[in-house]
């Protein structure tokens, strides 16, 4: 099969992912306690559907709202609800919280029924995903009912097991390990934006991937699997639908004007689970890596699990010196807080040794070399961005196209400077969306 890629822009940075890509999907035990944060999307926050002193079930819904761009929340462990207040969160915030304290029972998810896909109606489909909660389980975490929720057919429904970041495996391992799952709930969201085409694209670098998913999607109408060269950010939207569906993006266009939907892998697993036997998003995979981490691997963790409480079970004893960061190395956050819990759209948790972490280093001004002009995927100038939004320039942050930076991290990796690119860009566009507001009236 041909190997498809997008053309402008990209890098080839290490992989890191031999630590846990031939490491099956292996689950954690459920722990004493989980704290499942009501906003763990993008969207308004739930509201909680439970009081302190309740008994809950796993998989109960224990927060929802009625706003459209939302998704509900539910129970990882059976037990009692001790608490409903701030806790601290993957955000280095908080977020308002339900606190559940385990009765000590099985705390395994039991579908209470059976139902075929094929037998439900478009829009009993779309509802199946919005009550489970289901979210972009590769970082993005919009709601998929919203996602799919389309006026008219789009015509490539596009799936994105690229998985590029750097040490990340959990979507590699669901690729081996559930492709009968996967084909079957691309059959679900193709019915459900109305498409007739499907494409999986898959990084070379998985040829166990390439080969379990074809072999399930052979006999499925209208599903290919797409083999993309190993270049980053080759999972991100843009750059995925113009290699696997030979389409290109309009900036200010929505992916779906231009014939598009994309999904993650996982999240296409988890959409075939809520439809097939009602499982609502209460746990996920989650790799756990790092050069040193004794027990690296790729867990199946309950929503709610506190950080420390999973690097304690993969054999973390000490940090000192070592950075945890939540994510890829490339888009993730640093954590300072290992109370915060896991969440829906969490792909990994990376431990990192002292070798590997650049703590905050002393930059210069631009030396105007054009590395990151010539690297950047989206066709930007990160030089001049980082300039302005360093100096609080915010009119000439929107005429230079800011948001359409969508924080790959090359920029900032490949700068000779060691210039903070991404980090000017974060910290400059909460104001200009604000701005935007202003001018739009809202």
């Amino acid at each position: 099969m041909e190997v498809k890629t997008f053309k402008s822009g990209g890098a080839h940075i290490p992989h890191y992912k031999s630590y846990t890509e031939n490491k099956p999907i292996t689950r954690m035990a459920a722990p004493d306690e989980v704290i499942i944060p009501l906003s763990q999307h993008l969207g308004a926050p739930c509201e909680p559907l439970v009081k302190v002193g309740d008994k809950v079930e796993v998989g109960q819904k224990i927060g929802d709202s009625n706003e459209f761009i939302s998704a509900p929340v539910h129970a990882s462990i059976s037990g009692t609800v001790t608490a409903i207040e701030p806790r601290p969160a993957y955000t280095g915030g908080e977020i308002m919280s339900v606190i559940i304290k385990s009765d000590g029972g099985p705390q395994e998810f039991v579908a209470k029924e059976k139902r075929d896909p094929e037998k439900m109606s478009v829009e009993e489909l779309r509802q199946a995903i919005r009550e489970a909660g289901i979210v972009g389980m590769g970082g993005a975490a919009f709601p998929t009912h919203a996602n799919i929720s389309v006026k008219k057919p789009v015509e490539y429904l596009v799936l994105n097991g690229a998985e590029c970041e750097p040490f990340l495996t959990c979507d590699h391992r669901q690729m081996v390990e559930r492709p009968y799952e996967l084909v079957e709930g691309a059959k679900i969201l193709m019915r459900c934006i109305d498409s007739h085409k499907c494409r999986i694209g898959i990084e070379e670098n998985k040829p166990d991937a390439i080969q379990a998913v074809s072999e399930k999607a052979r006999d499925a109408a209208g599903i290919e699997v797409v083999p993309l060269a190993v270049k980053y950010p080759q999972g991100n939207k843009d750059q995925l639908i113009e290699a696997a569906a030979g389409k290109f993006s309009v900036r200010g266009v929505r992916s779906s004007d231009v014939g598009c939907i994309i999904r993650n892998v996982g999240t296409t697993i988890a959409c075939y689970d809520a439809v097939a036997s009602g499982k609502p998003s209460m746990e996920r995979v989650v790799t756990i890596t790092g050069p040193t981490v004794p027990k690296s691997g790729n867990y199946i963790i309950k929503i709610g699990t506190r950080i420390g409480h999973v690097l304690k079970e993969c054999g973390v004893e000490s940090l000192d010196g070592y950075k945890v960061v939540l994510g890829g190395p490339m888009t993730g956050m640093a954590l300072t807080d290992l109370e915060a819990g896991v969440v829906k759209g969490v792909t990994g948790i990376l431990v990192l040794p002292p070798d590997m972490v650049q703590e905050e280093v002393a930059y210069s001004d631009c030396v105007r070399c054009g590395k990151c002009v010539d690297h950047c995927p989206m066709l930007l100038y990160p030089n001049e961005l980082s300039r302005y939004a360093e100096a609080e320039m915010y009119d000439a942050l929107m005429e230079w196209n800011i948001m359409d930076c969508m924080e790959c991290g090359i920029c900032s990796y490949i700068c000779p400077a060691q210039r903070p690119i991404v980090h000017f860009i974060r910290m400059a566009k909460p104001t200009i969306r604000k701005m935007q507001r202003a001018a739009a009236g809202k």
